[in-house]
């Protein structure tokens, strides 16, 4: 499993508007082939700084989400709206067989 975790700084007139985006972003990503969870986490101590936690099951399909139009289109979007450049860190999964319990 490919996962990359992405912090990223948000102006705070930006807030919303990187929210929505993000939504926009998230929701896409989730009906991509491969993705395993797409996360968009907004911090509790400080409302202008978000984290992403982007899962896929291989590099290819992680790879395959930066190509596609609503990443391409997020990243355009949000590209001002952010106080400093994102950093977006991966890492490989170790475990990535997870069941609910719910079977």
């Amino acid at each position: 499993m490919q996962v990359a975790i992405v912090h990223v700084h948000v102006k705070p007139e930006c807030v919303e508007d990187f929210i929505a985006a993000s939504r926009a972003n998230h929701e896409a990503s989730i009906q991509e082939p491969g993705n395993q969870r797409f996360d968009v986490l907004q911090s509790a101590d400080d409302p202008n700084r978000f984290v992403l936690y982007e899962a896929y099951a291989s590099a290819e399909d992680a790879a395959a989400h930066k190509q596609t139009g609503h990443y391409l289109t997020w990243r355009e979007t949000v590209a001002d709206m952010m106080a400093e450049p994102r950093q977006g860190v991966p890492y490989t999964g170790l475990f990535p067989e997870h069941t609910t319990g719910q079977e």
